[in-house]
């Protein structure tokens, strides 16, 4: 049995906006003699847009108008309607994700590109798909090496260290190409606040030296450099630092390097060093004569500028099945907000609930809500009757049960569930999620023993 899925990435950065379409293949991969095992075994990008420079009404608002021009266009260039879409991503990322109508521009276009286009602009998650999406993880995983990937945009540099195909950390810096922004005299239009605040004597209108850009972009490069742990860290490092680096135990053997700034590191070629209107070029020149480049294995990644959007349409769905329970016609679901359990939440399960449904009940009550936890072992018969006891009384009133568990469990406890309650009921496992994280739960796929997984990180900086 396979069966194909159209996926698509959007990706509106700082400094671009783009789009791919891609097929996944999903696969019953057991024999016909074992529990069927259901997986994503292909993935092939069928379109690839063009890249557009992301349209601003200014420096504080996004052009949401044109943001939808421009999606609209490529859907017709693809030859793709909404409704043919199953799964994909829409990103915000780094500076743009900051801009006071970010939320606004995804909700438009959560809307306009299908039932189930994910909404993300967290940076940890970002440096994931950015990393899997240049091929870091992939390169990790087959050669069984240490590789951290930069991403380095027009505002923000995403780390993700991958380890035999694994993500080991993640990272962020406020290091981008479009930090300071020029017209085509070379006379500055835009400073960042992060720029200023080290750079107190520039001042818009002031004319662009290249001697004067590569002051500033050296300081950005040993920041990176200090956050790849290639130099001890010190107030530089701090001053463009936006959640965290790269913990200093990790030991890096590769680097490989994503972004639109990347294409400058591997390729070295240009005419004129502001083009772009900005410092893009000049940063990707410190970068190159850098410890970055000389201290670690150089690997060129499968992609560059179009990292983060290939991994948003090709890296963002799970497949949960074989061991599932849904109640017919529940799904899809969409949006849901993820209340996660530790394991010492597991030996309460009522009392916790209760007091972390308190979070989001401050936002309005509590609609609809999926409950992550591990899943403790041994799944006897007398341990999934107590959870199920205890789910039924912490989450009285909320409809319907949305369950999701890490440990392979999601059956039988789906069934006691449904034995016990009129309610609609979906728990599903094999799925890892986080506090924060929201998830959406698609149609039944693979004559109904798996369902398609997207989780989804609503994070704005």
């Amino acid at each position: 049995m396979e069966q194909q899925l159209l996926s698509v990435g959007i990706d509106i950065g700082t400094s671009t906006t783009q789009l791919i379409f891609s097929k996944l293949t999903v696969k019953n991969t057991a024999s016909s003699f074992n529990m069927p095992k259901v997986l994503i075994t292909d993935k092939e990008i069928v379109y690839r847009s063009k890249i557009y420079f992301t349209p601003l009404i200014d420096h504080r608002t996004i052009n949401c108008e044109d943001i939808k021009v421009i999606i609209n266009k490529e859907y017709e260039n693809a030859g793709v309607s909404k409704e043919q879409i199953d799964t994909g991503a829409v990103i915000i990322t780094g500076e743009t994700a900051r801009k006071q109508n970010a939320e606004d521009v995804l909700s438009t276009l959560s809307s306009f590109a299908g039932d189930f286009v994910v909404a993300t602009a967290g940076a940890d998650l970002e440096s994931i798909i950015s990393g899997k999406g240049a091929g870091a993880c992939e390169y990790s995983k087959i050669h069984k090496k240490s590789v951290l990937n930069i991403d380095i945009g027009g505002g923000t540099s995403n780390f993700a260290l991958f380890k035999n195909g694994e993500v080991a950390d993640t990272g962020c810096m406020n290091v981008g190409g479009r930090l300071l922004k020029l017209d085509g005299n070379n006379k500055i239009t835009y400073i960042s606040p992060v720029i200023s605040s080290i750079e107190g004597d520039l001042s818009i209108g002031d004319v662009l030296t290249e001697q004067r850009a590569t002051k500033i972009t050296d300081k950005m490069t040993k920041a990176l450099m200090q956050g790849a742990n290639l130099m001890e860290r010190d107030g530089l490092f701090n001053h463009f630092l936006t959640n965290k680096g790269i913990d200093t135990k990790h030991h890096i053997d590769c680097i490989t390097f994503s972004g639109g700034v990347s294409d400058i590191i591997y390729n070295n070629n240009y005419n004129n060093i502001f083009e772009y209107g900005d410092i893009g070029i000049i940063l990707g020149k410190s970068i190159l004569s850098s410890p970055l480049v000389s201290g670690y294995e150089l690997v060129r990644g499968n992609e560059t500028i179009r990292a983060t959007v290939v991994g948003a349409g090709s890296h963002t769905t799970e497949i949960s099945g074989s061991t599932i329970t849904y109640t017919k016609d529940l799904l899809p679901l969409k949006n849901i907000p993820v209340l996660k359990l530790t394991e010492d939440d597991e030996m309460d399960l009522i009392n916790a609930i209760s007091k972390k449904l308190e979070w989001y009940k401050d936002e309005g009550g509590v609609e609809k809500i999926a409950l992550a936890f591990k899943g403790m072992l041994p799944a006897t018969f007398l341990n999934i009757k107590k959870y199920a006891d205890e789910i039924l009384e912490g989450l009285k009133n909320i409809s319907p049960l949305i369950i999701v568990t890490e440990k392979d469990m999601a059956k039988v406890l789906g069934q006691t569930l449904q034995s016990k309650t009129n309610m609609p009921v979906v728990c599903i496992d094999s799925v890892s999620l986080s506090d924060g994280d929201y998830i959406d739960i698609g149609k039944p796929i693979a004559d109904g023993i798996a369902v398609p997984v997207v989780i989804k990180t609503l994070v704005f900086n």
